[in-house]
């Protein structure tokens, strides 16, 4: 259960601030960076944090429950459990939001994958961290 639990809580968060990053680097919105243009960005993160949630539970439920599946298997170790969960998050994202925009292309490929990626391999090293049994000699 608490491994459901790490990926509802952090999952939608940390996915939901990296599809912001994502969606402004490929608007342009970089290109001149100061204080107040990253004061907007965590004002624009804060209002729409609602909506990662809501939009971004069942989707990490999902993944955790292909890293419980995962966990149970002995032979695979905790980091290849971590890099299968990261992959198939990667392209779930990417199906999800890979089409937004008018762009296509490597960039835009890898980018909206991240978006998946990171919380996903986040959010499984520390249900292993948290959950996992020691080895024992």
């Amino acid at each position: 259960m608490k491994r459901y639990l790490i990926f509802a809580a952090l999952a939608p968060l940390l996915g939901g601030f990296v599809l912001l990053l994502v969606t402004t680097y490929t608007s342009g919105y970089w290109t001149h960076t100061d204080l107040a243009e990253v004061r907007k960005l965590l004002v624009v993160f804060a209002k729409t944090l609602q909506y990662s949630y809501f939009f971004g539970i069942l989707p990490t439920l999902m993944m955790a429950a292909v890293d419980d599946i995962l966990f149970h298997v002995e032979r695979i170790r905790p980091v290849m459990r971590m890099l299968i969960v990261g992959a198939l998050s990667f392209f779930g994202a990417e199906l999800l939001y890979g089409s937004r925009g008018p762009d296509s292309g490597a960039i835009q490929f890898i980018l909206y994958g991240l978006v998946g990626f990171i919380p996903g391999v986040v959010c499984s090293w520390l249900a292993h961290e948290a959950i996992d049994e020691p080895a024992r000699a």
